[in-house]
């Protein structure tokens, strides 16, 4: 049961109308800056587990 295109597209007009077609371009560079926050902040969260991990096993 995945999307059609006719729900991707009732979903596109909503947006343009909640937000308006000169605000989009803002909207979505706040999306992405904060996608990529996201996921840099799970890269940075599993690193020191890893670091634990490489201390433990040299020595």
């Amino acid at each position: 049961m995945g999307l059609s295109i006719w729900h991707l597209l009732v979903v596109i007009l909503v947006v343009v109308l909640v937000f308006g077609t000169k605000r989009l371009p803002t909207v979505m560079e706040d999306l992405a800056k904060g996608i990529k926050s996201f996921k840099k902040g799970l890269k940075d969260e599993d690193e020191p587990k890893v670091l634990a991990q490489d201390k433990k096993e040299q020595e």
